[in-house]
């Protein structure tokens, strides 16, 4: 379940994320995205076709047929810090080397958003460098700023409002969640609904977060969303870090970062994480005989979106950006949503009737008004982290 560090002071910024669904799929492009970079389709000079590289759009190549061909050809698709069991992604990469015979490899499964930047820079020239990446806001935005990713649009990009996506398409929203408790409910007697209601005797030795929130866009956000139950809010997320200091205080709280490996060796029977690794944790922990529960608490509803790029410098130029049209497709979109996350164009597919219908029935319930940050607040809550999280629970 660990799995996406910020490994820097700025942290992801999370952005809209409807309770039904993601934010309205009509595009209010406005014509920006076509000013910041070459408009899909473009060919470039003298109408020459470009090369995978260069292409801002399966177009540029002559259409997704040709896009296929040269991406079959490179044969290789090179990712990294996927894990198979992190919002279904053993089953995407699956799909994808079944329909086109392209090999991925996947590079540190476990690693950080920073590490994913760090590969591109440490690894450019190379074979074994990243074709692409999914991090969190923050890196997206630092990635892009430094000219790590190259733009490119979807065939869906339409699909993807403003708000979820860079205007020059370096990146753009996957999926998304909401931060959940989730429990073993053979060792916890007393379903907690509230992150509040963490505040018991009865949790002694049982709340951990996944994570470090100093590091870690999961706990960090955690911590978030007990300011926000706390009388806090997204400018100020003191009284979160006030919160589990408390908790550390009184015996509650154990600053060990949860992982289904904890979870079934009893150290963490309650754990605050997003939604869809929690209801993923639950599918393979029943296996395990760990019966684990999983609700959003009534109390605070915080969600959040990671990020997909295509590196400047892929060694597979085309097979990066088949990918992405792989992810954004409505097979890929109803994978994610397989995996109880909620993709980036999950309104788009329910107003086409293509979304799988099972498995948005499976998503975990939400009640409430959502909430979002933006990236100013989650870089001053994480400052805030940096600064008081150590005392607070050491």
């Amino acid at each position: 379940m660990n799995r996406r560090l910020t490994g820097i002071a700025a942290t992801a910024a999370v952005l809209a994320l409807s309770v039904a669904a993601c934010s309205s799929s009509k595009s209010s492009d406005g014509g920006k995205a076509a000013a910041a970079a070459p408009a899909a389709g473009s060919t470039g000079a003298a109408g020459a076709k470009k090369d995978a590289a260069s292409a801002t759009s399966a177009a540029d190549l002559g259409g997704m047929d040709a896009l296929v061909a040269a991406a079959k050809k490179e044969g290789t698709l090179n990712a990294i810090a996927l894990p198979k069991t992190w919002a279904n992604y053993g089953a995407i990469m699956d799909a994808f080397t079944a329909k086109y015979g392209i090999k991925i490899n996947d590079a540190n499964p476990d690693g950080s958003s920073q590490d994913e930047l760090n590969a591109i820079k440490q690894q450019k020239g190379k074979s074994s460098a990243p074709d692409v990446v999914d991090v969190g806001q923050a890196a997206a935005a630092s990635g892009a700023a430094d000219g790590l990713f190259a733009p490119y649009q979807v065939a869906t990009w339409s699909q993807l409002p403003d708000a979820q996506k860079d205007a020059q398409g370096r990146w753009y929203n996957d999926y998304g969640g909401y931060i959940a408790i989730g429990y073993d409910a053979d060792k916890v007697k007393t379903p907690p609904t509230t992150l509040k209601s963490l505040d018991n005797p009865a949790y002694k030795a049982q709340v951990a977060l996944n994570g470090d929130p100093t590091k870690a866009n999961a706990a960090l956000s955690g911590v978030i969303a007990a300011a926000l139950a706390g009388g806090g809010s997204l400018d100020n997320a003191q009284p979160g870090i006030d919160f589990f200091g408390k908790l550390k205080s009184e015996g509650i709280f154990i600053p060990v970062g949860a992982t289904q490996a904890t979870i079934q060796n009893g150290t963490t029977p309650i754990t605050i994480d997003w939604d869809y690794l929690q209801a993923s944790a639950a599918k393979d922990l029943k296996a395990k005989g760990i019966d684990w529960k999983v609700v959003v608490p009534t109390d605070a509803l915080f969600g959040g979106f990671y990020n997909q790029a295509v590196s400047a410098s892929a060694p597979h130029p085309a097979a990066a950006r088949l990918w992405e049209e792989f992810l954004y497709s409505a097979e890929g979109q109803n994978l994610w949503l397989k995996g109880q996350a909620r993709p980036a164009e999950l309104d788009a597919l329910q107003k086409a009737g293509t979304a799988d219908a099972a498995a948005l029935a499976a998503l975990p319930a939400v009640t409430g008004t959502p909430q979002f940050a933006t990236q100013d607040q989650m870089s001053a809550a994480s400052k805030l982290a940096v600064a008081g999280w150590a005392k607070a629970t050491g």
